[in-house]
Formats: structure tokens, sequence, C-alpha cells
């Protein structure tokens, strides 16, 4: 481990070598700066978390077993500081060791540079192994509340994306299970976001597809928090094939659901489109070549497990590798067949940005605790940080290229930001570069972080 090796941790005040000279001149660096931090911008997402309240809401919800006249970290500084980390690129615990005496980290946290450091990583590690299952779904609860509270006004409608993604594991992990397809053992948690790329929850599980017993208990859940606080609002489900199952039709049908959802193209569906493919196979072959022919159908048929027949849209493509056949289900009443696939169904390929934002940009796949409680504590603090920087995101300009640009553009722009920190008797004083070249807008948006959320 170099960081922990001698020649690290004593010559740290010599200068840096290899560098080669400018001008005839020699250039000299040392680790001397004294009090800077290269995170100045964790201050702005600290401003985002005291307007959402992430990390009181999970507190909240968690049974401090520590005696409390000796707690020196609060559970909501604990997590907040975890979530920080986690949105500034330090996903792993270990990072506390060098983080924990951060002047920005410090300051995000409410203490000041000269303070006491903060939470270690042992500690840090304690707290993600104090949850058992009733306080893992307050949490999950409170992760709806916490949707629900981010919208001004309550919705007429809102759709929700459910989604699963694989995560690898390279150790005895609980509830690890070995997927053949991506030949590896891991897990692969159900995500729901709504139409927007609001994080609205997360479920862990083993690495398998969901059944529609497990889909439906979810559902039911999701439900029944969203209801608490929109007893009125419209709900329409989306998801593709692996979650089109008696049971959570059944659900929707019984709950006053919409739903749009992918289904495999079974045998009794795809007599009813045989005529399409030729014709549009047809088609094609008798045209230039260059563009693909798409077709649509609709007609009611359904799976023999189904309680009753539903309506079923097909979208027929017809090109160089011959004829491309899917099919949805759906409740909607209404509508054109190509309008519900093409502008309503295929827009849950989005969930899959929101996914990548998630667990590539926020690494929410370090899973690699030993209980799964603590597995799904984590993926809870990775969705805080998540809610960060899509509130982040969210106080940009409309127009602008900031409204759209990935998680970790934002980080590297706006959060990577290097600091001279002085702390004089009454202020606390932030000297940023002066050459910074986003300055504009990081005055732009705390001065809209407080109407994001009303």
């Amino acid at each position: 481990d170099f960081e922990g090796s001698p020649s690290a941790m004593d010559d740290l005040m010599l200068p840096l070598p290899g560098l080669s000279p400018v001008c005839g001149k020699s250039i000299v660096a040392r680790f001397d700066g004294g009090c800077l931090s290269s995170d100045a911008g964790v201050l702005v997402l600290r401003e985002i978390e005291q307007r959402l309240g992430v990390a009181e809401q999970l507190a909240g919800c968690i049974e401090d077993p520590r005696a409390q006249a000796q707690v020196i970290h609060g559970l909501a500084e604990m997590i907040r500081f975890r979530m920080l980390m986690i949105a500034s690129g330090y996903e792993d615990g270990n990072d506390a060791t060098a983080m924990r005496s951060d002047p920005a980290f410090k300051l995000a946290q409410d203490v000041l540079p000269s303070g006491p450091d903060l939470a270690s990583q042992p500690t840090l590690s304690r707290l993600e192994n104090w949850h058992d299952l009733r306080a893992l779904l307050r949490m999950g609860k409170a992760m709806i509340d916490l949707y629900c509270g981010s919208y001004a006004r309550v919705p007429k409608r809102i759709v929700l994306d459910f989604d699963d993604t694989f995560d690898a594991v390279h150790g005895g992990q609980q509830l690890r299970l070995f997927n053949a397809h991506y030949d590896e053992y891991g897990f692969q948690p159900i995500v729901v976001f709504d139409g927007e790329g609001r994080f609205v929850t997360a479920m862990l599980r083993p690495a398998k597809r969901p059944s529609g017993v497990e889909i439906r208990k979810l559902l039911r859940r999701v439900l029944r928090a969203i209801r608490a606080n929109w007893p009125a609002t419209q709900i329409l489900i989306r998801a593709d094939s692996h979650y089109c199952c008696p049971e959570v039709i059944d659900f929707c049908r019984a709950n006053g659901l919409d739903f749009i959802l992918g289904t495999a193209p079974m045998t009794t569906l795809r007599r009813h489109v045989e005529a399409l493919e030729a014709s549009a196979k047809a088609y094609f072959e008798a045209g230039p070549k260059k563009a693909k022919v798409r077709r649509f159908r609709e007609f009611y048929d359904g799976a023999a497990s189904w309680s009753r027949v539903e309506r079923i849209i097909a979208r027929v493509e017809a090109g160089e590798d011959g004829p491309d056949t899917r099919f949805i289900v759906t409740n909607l009443a209404g509508g054109r067949p190509k309008v519900i696939y093409e502008d309503i169904y295929c827009r849950r390929g989005c969930a899959e940005n929101h996914i990548k934002s998630w667990k590539t940009h926020l690494a929410a796949d370090r899973t690699s605790c030993s209980k799964a409680t603590a597995n799904q504590f984590r993926l809870f603090l990775h969705a805080g940080a998540y809610w960060l920087m899509w509130a982040l995101r969210a106080a940009m300009p409309k127009r602008s290229a900031w409204r759209v640009a990935q998680f970790d553009t934002l980080r590297l722009r706006l959060v990577k930001i290097a600091a001279r920190v002085v702390e004089m008797k009454t202020q606390v004083r932030l000297h940023l570069p002066s050459s910074c070249p986003y300055q504009a807008i990081l005055r732009t948006i705390l001065v809209r972080i407080p109407r994001l959320i009303t």
C-alpha cells in the first residue's frame, strides 16, 4: 500500500520529482500549501442537501444503539458525510481516512477547519452494519417521501420506470447468486425512477429474473407510500418484459394503475402479425433499402396464464437483417399504436441512463459488505448522492447545456475546484482560483437552489 509506506508519510515536504523546468526555471512542487481543498464545490452540494434534508430523513429511520452521552458524530452527520463523499467521487468508506480532515468537507458538515475531524472509516463501517430489516423498510418509505416532496405541487400523473441492473460481486456476500448470462456472481437490484429521472427507490436482491410475486410486493410498497402523499395522482407503470407477468397485470388493474409493459414474442402473439411481417419485408426489398420499414398493429390477446386478454401493440420492423418484431401490453384506452409505442413506451430507455448515472458515475455497485442489510443501506446512500447531483442539475437554467450534463461532468467542473480556506475570527474565507472557467454558473445555481423545492 503506497499511501501507508514510510516514504509517503514521512517525506511530504520533499518536492515532487521529475517536473521539467520552464523557461530555464526549475519547478518546485510540495504539499505544503496548508489549509487547502480540491473539493470546494462540495459546499454547493451542502446547500442542496440542507434543502432536501436527505440525511435527516434517513437518520430518522435508524435507532442509534450507542450511548448518547458519549456520541461524537451524530447519525445525520455521518450519513451526510458519506453522501457528500460519494457525490464528490470518493465512494469507498476508506476514503474517509483522508477526507475527514479536508477543510471543505468540514465546512459542509458545519465544522470549522480548526475543529475536530469528521467520522473515521471504522465509524462509518459500523453505521452501515447497524440496520435491521425494519429500519431499511422505513428508509425505503423515507426515500419515496423525499421523491414526493421534490414536486412543487401535486402532479396529476406520474410515470414510474421499473428496471433491474446486474451488480457483480467478488466475495461471500449474502444474497449473491451466480448468473449464467453474465457468467459471474452478483446481485440484480430493482431500481425505480420516475419519467423525469427522480430516484424513487431501490431493492437489493439476488442476480436472477424477478418473479411476479416479488415484483408485486415491491409495487405494493411503492404504491402505498405514494398514495399516502398523493391519493388522487394517476400512476403509469412502465417496464420491460421481465415485469410482464399475471401478478403485476392483475395488481395494476385492481389498484387503478395504468401500465405499459414489454412482453415476450409468444407464438399466440406472433400469429397476429405474420402477414404484416411479410408485407413489411416485401416493401423493404422493393425499395432503395436505405431505411428500415416500420409498421404497427394492435389487437387483443394474451398468454394462457393471464386472467384476461389485454391490448397488445406490435411493432414490426424490416431491414437488411430481416424482420424484427416487438410487443407491448397496455391497459391504456385510445391512442394510436405508433404514438403509444414510440412516444410513451420507448422513453423508458431513459431509465437506462439514470441507472448509468447512479451505478457508474456514483459507483452504486460498491456492494462489498458481507451482510445484505449493509449493502441495502449502501444503495440508499448512493441514492441520496444521486438526489444531490440530480438536484444540482435541476437547478441549472432550462435551456443550457448544463441541464443535460452527466453527473461526472458536473462533478469535474463544479465540485472539483481548488480553494484556500482561511478561518478568521468572524468569518471563513474561501479563496478560489481566479481562472476558474465556471464562476458564472456557480453564482447562478447558488441563487436558484433556494427555489429548488417548494
